[in-house]
């Protein structure tokens, strides 16, 4: 697909329908399933807003390092399917590719190696370049995690690493004559070290010296803590309208956005003021992969009470197994639960099942999950429920809380006048 302007053309217009008056947040959304992608396609085509897919290392990157889990997807798969989706929904809007959480060791296992240094850079490099030729749109320039330094990674060092990275992969572009892209640059991690006021005003202030210097642009969007953070299926963090407000005018000042990510299961009053405060963008993504979850395990009941015994999926025992063996709930997880064995969390039905509920979204590719999703949906059809209608609809609500919130609604029609003029 190609937009009608590139996402620097949109970060440009969206400036100036702010200095006109108009008050709207974006949202990022984490490409946790093919079927959330034909919801938000449809659902912005309904409501005619800009799209931003935002897809982690884990979730999407090049075959060489182990794909990702959603859809097996390497990045020219996934840009694939996503034009696939906008060719079967009409969509003719703007709709931006992003990635998340690049960088060196963005991927667990990475971490888990503990790469030396030279050769986790080479391989961040080397996805990114892969997601600038598969015709990404964004890349967020993430170098805050690093497996030999304890707790927090210096703040020039990451300055360091940022800018290096940003000046090859132009270099490279330019070269190589591609499109031009644009960043995102810092981290949201509550441990991370750019979570003060100070800290974050500082970082932006030098990334964009450091930057003119060797003759590059600002990025588009600069991550800052604002008291997110996402934990099992709510936001565990205490947000704080004040610190947004004040971040926002301090990457406003270099022409920079701000942008928060853990913006999972925020209550309405928050998202309502996020355009107030001037929060440029949001992330959203685990939340979307339990709401579908949800969604299959309600279907799963009901395939239960109308179907015989003999000819169930058994799509719920099925997916709590896959969920709780992938072992990837030890994120989400608090306490002594995110260390337990998993024998001990298969033996414990509750918890199994509030496993299932978190990261049943990981299972959806395994065999015999898909399998069994399949079954249900074949089953259900024929006593006359429409499974996948279903989850897309699920999916659409929640993500349209987020849009209608955020003021987002008839935006794309807005940025595209704006850029224009």
């Amino acid at each position: 697909m190609k937009n009608a302007i590139t996402i620097t053309e949109m970060m440009k217009a969206a400036q100036a329908l702010k200095e006109q008056g108009e008050k709207f947040t974006m949202l990022g959304i984490g490409p946790m399933s093919k079927r959330l992608i034909k919801a938000v396609v449809q659902l912005a085509k309904e409501k005619n807003f800009p799209v931003m897919l935002i897809a982690s290392r884990n979730q999407v990157d090049s075959d060489k390092y182990g794909h990702g889990y959603v859809c097996g997807w390497d990045q020219d798969r996934f840009v694939a399917d996503v034009n696939a989706v906008i060719d079967e929904v009409g969509f003719d809007g703007l709709l931006y590719l992003c990635r998340d959480h690049g960088g060196p060791w963005q991927r667990d296992e990475e971490r888990k190696a503990k790469l030396p240094v030279d050769e986790a850079m080479e391989i961040g490099i080397e996805s990114y370049i892969h997601d600038m030729e598969a015709g990404f749109d964004l890349l967020h320039i993430d170098p805050t995690k690093d497996p030999h330094i304890e707790g927090i990674v210096p703040l020039d060092l990451v300055l360091e690493r940022t800018v290096e990275i940003i000046d090859r992969l132009e270099a490279y572009r330019k070269e190589k004559g591609l499109p031009r892209i644009g960043y995102e640059a810092g981290t949201e991690e509550t441990n991370g070290g750019l979570t003060s006021v100070d800290a974050f005003g500082d970082f932006v202030e030098k990334l964009c010296a450091k930057l003119a210097e060797r003759g590059l642009e600002a990025p588009e969007f600069v991550v800052g803590q604002t008291g997110t953070l996402t934990r099992l299926t709510e936001n565990v963090g205490s947000y704080n309208t004040e610190n947004a407000r004040v971040l926002s005018t301090s990457a406003g000042k270099h022409g920079v956005g701000l942008k928060e990510h853990n913006g999972d299961y925020l209550k309405d009053s928050i998202l309502l003021e996020h355009p107030v405060v001037d929060v440029t963008a949001m992330n959203v993504a685990p939340e979307y992969g339990v709401v579908e979850t949800r969604a299959y395990l309600a279907l799963a009941e009901v395939e239960d009470r109308n179907v015989a015994a003999d000819k169930r999926s058994n799509l719920a025992a099925i997916m709590t197994k896959h969920a709780v063996l992938c072992e990837r709930w030890r994120k989400w997880m608090v306490g002594d639960d995110a260390t337990a064995s998993v024998d001990a969390i298969l033996a414990d039905a509750e918890k199994s099942a509030l496993i299932a509920d978190i990261c049943g979204h990981y299972t959806y590719e395994i065999p015999e999950v898909s399998a069994a999703i399949a079954k249900m949906s074949a089953n259900l059809a024929e006593v006359g429920v429409n499974a996948e209608a279903y989850v897309i609809k699920k999916l659409m609500d929640s993500i349209d809380r987020y849009v209608y919130c955020f003021g987002m609604y008839g935006l794309t029609d807005k940025l595209v006048k704006a850029a224009k003029n």
